[in-house]
């Protein structure tokens, strides 16, 4: 019998989850997280942004020494210094991977990073050769790729991959896309390289766009517990787990422990679960049916 498709799950609770308005998690309550993390089953967590303060590379490098069996991750922006901070931070990992995000969106390209095509291909290639030494693995992140040339976005990511990036990461930054354009980015770059989905929630679709990814190709789905994230936050990791779930795909994730995990992120960020909120709301978990 065939074995079924297996679905990564990186929970970037703990980075992207980090940027909702008022949370600012502690190191120790990072790496208490972190653990419960572990226990849930994720693949990697992503345990933070090391360049931004002394503070996050500490709650980074906690993380790296707490948890065994998953890859820690951190993010970086592509500039030397950045990665230099990541891998300092992520040294203790048993598995480490940096998730390397450049912009290649034309807004992005014109007024962020005021960089042409062939300048963003070049910058990108510079910070996966830069990256790849000094760490286990190294994801390349297409800041705004919903929003990308799709011409372009496959050229981006082909020169990452040929610069030595493990995985491709599509995200949907603004929460712009519809499930089936949404798609459509994955099934055009099918084979590149492992892809990896990243939803916002601005239109309500996080959740369905991730599962559209997965269907057109996506090897691993990127998460937030109850779907903490900033504006209207990120596809939630309980939902997309239960759904993978329900489709028979494996993910590694003990749906058991959803609750209890929610529960904990939910009292350390001061985030409330919404009773009707899918999957772990308090409404969901008592309701007997109609």
């Amino acid at each position: 019998m065939q074995s079924p498709r297996t679905i990564t799950v990186f929970d970037t609770t703990l980075r992207d989850g980090e940027q909702s308005v008022g949370i600012a998690f502690r190191p120790d309550e990072k790496v208490e997280i972190a653990l419960a993390l572990e226990r849930l089953g994720v693949g990697v967590i992503e345990a933070g942004f090391p360049a931004a303060s002394p503070g996050e590379r500490d709650g980074v490098r906690g993380v790296a020494e707490a948890v065994r069996r998953p890859v820690v991750a951190a993010m970086a922006r592509a500039s030397e210094g950045d990665i230099d901070a990541a891998a300092e931070a992520l040294a203790p990992a048993r598995r480490s991977r940096l998730h390397v995000v450049l912009a290649t969106s034309p807004i992005h390209r014109e007024r962020k990073l005021r960089l042409t095509r062939p300048e963003v291909v070049e910058l990108a290639v510079r910070s996966v050769r830069h990256a790849r030494p000094l760490f286990d693995e190294v994801e390349f992140c297409c800041e705004d790729g919903s929003r990308t040339e799709p011409d372009f976005l496959a050229e981006v990511a082909a020169a990452a991959v040929d610069a030595g990036a493990d995985v491709i990461n599509l995200p949907d930054t603004v929460g712009f896309a519809v499930p089936a354009e949404y798609a459509a980015l994955f099934e055009r770059l099918r084979g590149v390289a492992p892809l990896s989905a990243h939803c916002h929630d601005d239109l309500g679709l996080a959740t369905a766009n991730t599962l559209a990814a997965v269907d057109a190709g996506a090897a691993q789905v990127e998460c937030t517990v109850n779907g903490i994230g900033e504006r209207a936050g990120n596809a939630a990791l309980e939902e997309v787990a239960a759904a993978l779930e329900l489709a028979g795909l494996g993910t590694g994730i003990d749906l058991k422990l959803l609750p209890e995990v929610s529960a904990l992120v939910s009292r350390l960020s001061g985030y409330p679960v919404a009773p009707h909120k899918a999957v772990v709301g308090a409404n969901v978990r008592t309701s007997r049916g109609a």
